[in-house]
């Protein structure tokens, strides 16, 4: 299926997957990469070293700059804060730091990332939360600093405690605790 263009985006990547739709007054530049079956919505803007994966929805408002790598099935709220300069100074060009997204993690609206942070696979951050640190994998966090709250399983859903560093769902998947968040067992 074709790529779907409204008439007002500026769209100079030739990097897009089939089946991705982008929306009105939306900026893409020459290099940024998106996959298949994304959904950028309107006013967004796409800088050049920008990767996105598959099945990925950008709501409205989000600027994505160099360094944001984003994997398939992520899900970024509207007005997310990205940012690629942790000292930021006008007209002092460093290289930029990445910020990673793993695969099926959901930022919530207005939630501001420190660049360089990792949020973990299908990791979910609150509404308005400012993340200063990495997010393990399935955790749930929010608040300013963001802070974890308990854990969530792919479909975002909290975890109950099954003792030991065992966690069950409510579909009934059962995970346990690692170094780096959750696994399923």
């Amino acid at each position: 299926m074709a790529v779907h263009i409204h008439p007002t985006a500026l769209v100079n990547s030739k990097k897009i997957g089939d089946d991705t739709r982008i929306w009105a007054f939306v900026n893409i530049l020459e290099h940024a990469e998106i996959g298949g079956a994304c959904n950028i919505c309107d006013h967004c803007f796409i800088e050049n070293n920008v990767t996105i994966g598959n099945r990925v929805t950008i709501k409205t408002n989000v600027s994505l700059w160099d360094g944001v790598r984003i994997a398939d099935d992520v899900f970024v709220g509207p007005a997310v804060v990205f940012s690629n300069d942790l000292r930021p100074r006008s007209k002092n060009y460093k290289p930029v730091v990445e910020t990673h997204l793993q695969q099926g993690c959901s930022i919530g609206a207005g939630s501001i990332l420190l660049a360089g942070i990792r949020i973990g696979k299908y990791a979910m951050t609150g509404i308005g939360s400012v993340v200063t640190r990495d997010v393990p994998d399935y955790a749930l966090v929010y608040g300013n600093p963001a802070r974890q709250h308990g854990w969530v399983d792919e479909s975002g859903e909290k975890l109950t405690a099954d003792g030991n560093g065992f966690w069950n769902s409510p579909s009934g998947i059962k995970f346990r605790e690692t170094i780096n968040g959750l696994e399923r067992v």
